[in-house]
Formats: structure tokens, sequence, C-alpha cells
């Protein structure tokens, strides 16, 4: 498996349910940087990148979509759709969300704060820095 579901603390309220994430306690690392994406268009896509450096956890805290990983010799596609659950992405990892529905909205902490040069965005640059070919 190339990306690992991480159940959240969930505390269920009848007033409304609560799910809690501390860096170094609930994922594995400290958290250095949160942003989320939302208001997607039917069909577009996000992602299309992986990191030398910097972990993330993906959490679907409104709606659902997919998340489709890519270690450069085989590929999986989670459903994200529990705001309990985030799916943790190593470095090295190409990723692609799609199929966001109406209103979702995915929170991504991350490992690092934002660094240019860790980005990799050309699919055979991809390859290469993980040791695969087409």
């Amino acid at each position: 498996m190339i990306g690992k579901l991480i159940e959240l603390p969930k505390i269920t309220d009848p007033r409304g349910n609560l799910t809690v994430a501390e860096g170094a306690l609930h994922i594995p690392f400290d958290i250095k940087r949160a942003y989320w994406v939302y208001d997607v268009p039917g069909g577009e896509s996000r992602g299309g990148h992986a990191h030398r450096q910097c972990r993330e956890l993906l959490v679907p805290v409104g709606g659902a979509f997919h998340v489709t990983l890519d270690n450069g010799r085989e590929r999986e596609t989670h459903l994200l759709n529990h705001p309990w659950q985030g799916l943790l992405i190593e470095t090295g990892i190409w990723r692609t969300l799609e199929d966001f529905s109406s209103g979702a909205v995915c929170l991504v902490l991350a490992s690092e704060p934002f660094e240019e040069s860790d980005y990799i965005y050309d699919y055979d640059d991809f390859l290469k820095y993980v040791g695969c070919s087409r």
C-alpha cells in the first residue's frame, strides 16, 4: 500500500462531533503548514505533483474526493469521505486529487513550510527521481 489511512480521534456529541489532529501525536510529524483546497469546479483535478521532503496528511473536512497515489511502479486510489480519517502521503509519491463532490473541502497538514524547490511538477522528472522509467 502506497498511502496510509489514519483514524483521527472522533469525539461524538449530540450537539455535533469533533475531530482533532495533533502533530507528532495523532500524525507522524510536526505540523509546519496547513492549507485547504475548496470550490474545485466539476471535472477539474488538483495535485499533480510529488514532494522531495514534505509529508502530508489529507483530510476531507467536507464532502468527498478521490486521491490517486503513484510511486512510479504502482498506483492506488482512495475515496476520502470521512472527516475523522486522513490519508498520509510520504515523500516521493505522485498525487492527484479529483472527483470533488459539491462543497468538498480538503485540509492538508504538511510537515514542511512551503518551498518551491521541494515540488516535482513534471511526471517524467518524478519517474527519474524515484528511479523508474516508463
